[in-house]
């Protein structure tokens, strides 16, 4: 076991990773080239019902990542497990704007029509982009909002408890200061007011 690599490359202490490939005996069946990755680290109390009795007994809980990168070129230390292990973890960035995009509409297609999906497709990406960018450039300091989920952003902010009154040519919109969002509706508000607009 080797200490496992922050994604800045720092050594932590709290996981370890190894590599498995060489002690597989199944492993003549499988693609040439595949590798055996495991990383450990010390369960937390959400993992406990769901740990097997080999990682009761030593205490570790363990992830295995089976892939065939041997080296990327003209990048040193590409084939050490540890690196790998970063690499896999990364991706879980990916994992989750797929799930971020399916609850912004993708996992109900409406339509048996191949153009109608393709427009709610399109309408359902446009929507997670726009809820991405607005807590990057309007809600990157809020911690409670920053990294929030559709449903914590439909509840917290899309779903504005406010009343839009027009008087004298103007619209006002009326928050309720008991909302506990409201402060950071407005900073949001103004931050994405203040962008300068496309050309």
């Amino acid at each position: 076991w080797t200490s496992s690599l922050q994604p800045d490359g720092t050594a932590t202490d709290t996981a370890q990773v190894a590599e498995l490939t060489g002690l597989n005996p199944r492993v003549g069946n499988w693609p040439a080239g595949l590798r055996l990755i495991v990383r450990r680290t010390r369960p937390s109390a959400r993992h406990a019902k769901n740990l097997t009795a080999l990682e009761k007994h030593t205490g570790w809980r363990y992830a295995i990542v089976a892939t065939n990168i041997r080296r990327i070129h003209g990048v040193p230390g590409s084939h050490q497990p540890q690196w790998l292990d970063v690499l896999h973890r990364s991706h879980a960035g990916v994992e989750d704007r797929v799930r971020t995009n399916k609850a912004m509409g993708l996992r109900n297609l409406p339509s048996k029509a191949w153009t109608v999906n393709q427009g709610w497709v399109l309408a359902a990406n446009i929507a997670a982009d726009l809820a991405a960018w607005t807590r990057l450039l309007g809600l990157h300091d809020q911690p409670d909002l920053a990294d929030a989920e559709p449903d914590t952003l439909r509840y917290r902010l899309l779903h504005l408890p406010a009343k839009l009154a027009t008087h004298a040519r103007r619209k006002t919109l009326s928050i309720p200061d008991t909302w506990p969002w409201a402060e950071a509706f407005q900073l949001c508000w103004q931050r994405l007011g203040l962008l300068p607009l496309t050309t």
